[in-house]
């Protein structure tokens, strides 16, 4: 398989934002925390204008991407407290190319970046079925916290460069 990353351009937030869709309801999760999700997962050609975003290509077709925001004040969002900083604020990968190391592919290249940049570490607020992910590429786990869908958690990590 041949992969290449690129910057994502802003005439892809369509296909992009169709990739954290179905990334999303891979996990079988209920219709309704659609309904509260499709803003963060709608990703907007002023997104991609105004963030680093990369896409993962095989065959010339966007098949994941990665995304990094930098978060300039603290904000309060729910019952979190999202510190400023650098935030790994995406990654998809289709599930057709889940388990085919296109994400830590992706994190390999995002690291690189963040070196190139100066940046440190990354905030990283995980989904619970991506917890083994951010293990597994040396993402440390900080605490669990309040999602936007209430009753329900997910995990803060810091990814170190």
């Amino acid at each position: 398989m041949n992969m290449l990353i690129r910057r994502a351009e802003g005439k892809e937030s369509n296909i992009l934002t169709s990739i954290s869709f179905a990334a999303k309801r891979y996990w079988k999760y209920p219709e309704e925390y659609f309904d509260i999700w499709k803003d963060e997962l709608t990703i907007t050609e002023e997104y991609i204008n105004e963030n680093e975003v990369y896409v993962a290509d095989v065959d010339d077709k966007a098949i994941g991407f990665i995304s990094i925001v930098e978060v300039k004040n603290d904000f309060q969002a729910g019952e979190l407290l999202i510190r400023k900083g650098f935030w790994l604020d995406h990654i998809f990968v289709h599930p057709s190319f889940i388990g085919r190391r296109i994400g830590s592919e992706l994190i390999f290249f995002a690291r690189g970046l963040c070196r190139e940049r100066n940046i440190g570490f990354l905030h990283i607020l995980s989904d619970p079925n991506a917890k083994g992910f951010y293990e597994s590429i040396n993402a440390q786990y900080i605490e669990e916290v309040p999602s936007n869908i209430k009753g329900r958690n997910v995990s803060l990590f810091k990814l170190p460069i």
